[in-house]
């Protein structure tokens, strides 16, 4: 495959790392190590900037007011807005925007112009609830909150676990069973202002991260329109599951960039630190790691670019996509863990992006479906769905 970029990705690529080198990471030397969020007016001014760039939004569609990124280009923006301290936490520091819920695009008119349109504007914030108590990783059967029809209405009761930002959201997509179907057949989306009543915060889960929490849910007896269903009845596990492969690519390049970064980092450090009459660099044990280093981001940058072709040429790319998020979020996590190893006691500290960035990875071993779906996602298509 050639993975050589155009004339148009190079620019971009140097756009877009010239940004983190002169705008993010000299900001970053004023902040907490675990700061999630810039200063205002710093934020409003980055923003204005990237507006400017015509970046803003990068996976909202053209149809909606986004640049319309092909997957390929948005992986290689996710490598470079990686490569800072906050990076895998909040790529430059949301200064490039967000698309909102994806699962929207999919709305009525009359949904759209009430949550998709507002979030796109950054007017509304959006959760996605769909992770339950009883199990994450096979949410489709997992789904035990029920919703069932009275009239006009839907009442729905259950709760859900680690959903982002439920305490802060103007709307949730909440996700319930609403037929016997065991399975995802019998799941319906529903579109939920938060403060609905029934809608509750029950608690903040504390995670890895020093500055971000999930929440837990409950809904009692908690009633909405039938105009909230989001798609089709009994369809809402399709929706839950749209764009999840097209996703994965962006998410495991930013675990590339961060890795890329760190390898840099230790490269430097090796040519730089003298220890027993001479750099590190000398010393085959570190040289080692620094070539197992080069191997895991090589292998993660070919699955990611590899999966990113596959979708901009609209062949199916299900298992290339878990593939990269699976070697990248794995990879890179070795990547930093032997980083860390060459800094010694200093890789151990806040003074370096090292220990944020080995967090965060571990998280990513387990976001965006967990390494133990991938590898069931691609056994699946390898073995041609002869078990289940």
């Amino acid at each position: 495959m050639d993975f050589t970029l155009s004339d148009e990705q190079q620019l971009i690529v140097d756009t877009v790392r010239r940004f983190v080198q002169t705008e993010i990471a000299p900001l970053e030397a004023d902040l907490d190590p675990d700061a999630g969020a810039l200063d205002p007016a710093d934020q409003d001014r980055l923003v204005a900037k990237t507006k400017e760039m015509g970046f803003y939004g990068l996976d909202i569609p053209a149809e909606f007011g986004g640049p319309g990124l092909d997957v390929t280009t948005r992986a290689l923006m996710a490598i470079e807005m990686s490569q800072h301290r906050a990076g895998l936490y909040n790529p430059c520091y949301g200064t490039f925007g967000g698309a909102g819920l994806a699962q929207l695009y999919e709305a009525t008119e009359e949904q759209k112009d009430k949550y998709l349109y507002p979030a796109l504007r950054g007017e509304k914030r959006g959760c996605f609830a769909l992770t339950e108590p009883s199990g994450g990783s096979d949410p489709a059967r997992a789904i035990q909150t029920r919703a069932h029809a009275d009239g006009e209405q839907w009442v729905i009761n259950g709760s859900k676990l680690y959903i982002s930002g439920a305490d802060k959201a103007d709307f949730a997509l909440v996700f319930a069973r609403t037929s016997d179907d065991p399975g995802r057949n019998g799941v319906t989306a529903f579109i939920v202002d938060t403060d609905t009543p029934g809608f509750n915060v029950r608690r903040v889960v504390h995670t890895l991260r020093s500055t971000h929490y999930a929440t837990e849910i409950d809904f009692d007896e908690m009633r909405v329109d039938k105009t909230q269903i989001l798609g089709e009845l009994n369809r809402g596990f399709a929706i839950a599951n749209d764009r999840l492969s097209r996703q994965r690519i962006p998410y495991a390049a930013g675990c590339l960039g961060v890795a890329i970064k760190a390898q840099e980092m230790a490269i430097d450090w090796a040519k730089s630190r003298e220890t027993f009459g001479g750099p590190l660099a000398e010393k085959q044990a570190i040289q080692w790691m620094i070539v197992d280093n080069e191997i895991d981001i090589r292998h993660a940058r070919y699955c990611i670019l590899e999966a990113a072709q596959k979708a901009d040429r609209n062949e199916r790319f299900r298992t290339e996509a878990a593939m990269a998020k699976l070697v990248a979020s794995e990879g890179s996590g070795r990547v930093v863990d032997r980083a860390m190893q060459i800094h010694g006691g200093l890789g151990m500290t806040k003074d370096l992006p090292l220990e944020r960035w080995y967090r965060e990875l571990r998280i990513r071993r387990v976001g965006e479906g967990p390494s133990e779906v991938q590898r069931l996602i691609m056994a699946r298509e390898i073995l041609g769905g002869s078990f289940k």
